[in-house]
């Protein structure tokens, strides 16, 4: 079983696999009391004054408390990110970075502005960790890209990939999560959904071309490329009895 789930790590394509180790070591750190959450969440007052840059990055590794609502983000970022990088961005590793820098940064501007609109203020305000819109993003650009793959939630029912993303939101207002943090990441998806798929199409411009830096920090490899068919959010029983 151990070497299943070393040979499955290793298998992540690299962008995955960072953002995946640095999200659950910060957050195990955290947990164990090795690493304070006060020197990780986005405080755009101590960016600016006292130079601690570093928040803009941290806020999108923590994952608060190790419990039922960590587990299942995690298995949308192993899951989707994964997906994402080996499938619409397969050979494009700089174009999927450039992706992911766009959605933090389109996250952070939304924070940043709403904390200054009155009567918005104080709900921006409580928003002080981003990483689970980063990862509802991410969900949100894959089921736009794969609208028609069936899906099943918990064995409960069926539908379509393109529902996903509000099947996933009707599920946190339901166990009483913020159904902000899921918004925002829809919104930061829309966004580059539409300016990288959907404006092209229309215009012939392409907005979002990856800076030529970027590119040049990342070498092509070949990807092996995932073919999702039917997506469950659990492993077939089959394969849990494989070992």
């Amino acid at each position: 079983m151990a070497q299943a789930v070393e040979e499955w790590y290793k298998q992540m394509p690299i962008i995955t696999r960072s953002y995946l180790t640095a999200a659950v070591v910060t957050t195990i750190g955290c947990s164990l009391e090795i690493i304070s959450p006060y020197h990780l969440y986005l405080n755009p007052k101590l960016v600016v004054k006292q130079y601690q840059f570093w928040r803009l990055i941290t806020n999108f590794l923590y994952f608060r408390k190790m419990d039922l609502d960590f587990m299942f983000h995690m298995f949308f970022l192993a899951r989707y990110c994964k997906l994402l990088e080996e499938n619409s961005f397969r050979g494009r590793t700089a174009d999927f970075f450039y992706m992911l820098l766009f959605g933090a940064s389109v996250l952070t501007g939304i924070v940043l502005v709403g904390g200054m609109i009155p009567y918005l203020s104080a709900s921006f305000a409580k928003i002080i960790f981003l990483s689970n819109s980063l990862t509802f993003m991410m969900v949100y650009v894959w089921s736009k890209q794969n609208p028609f793959i069936h899906m099943s939630f918990l064995g409960l029912f069926t539908f379509t990939a393109a529902y996903l993303p509000w099947v996933l939101l009707g599920f946190s207002v339901l166990v009483g999560a913020s159904a902000w943090v899921d918004l925002l990441g829809m919104i930061a998806g829309h966004a580059y959904y539409f300016l990288e798929d959907v404006y092209p199409r229309m215009t012939g411009r392409r907005p979002l071309k990856t800076p030529s830096f970027i590119k040049a920090m990342f070498a092509d490899e070949s990807v092996v490329v995932a073919r999702p068919a039917n997506v469950r959010f659990a492993p077939p029983a089959d394969e849990l009895n494989r070992d």
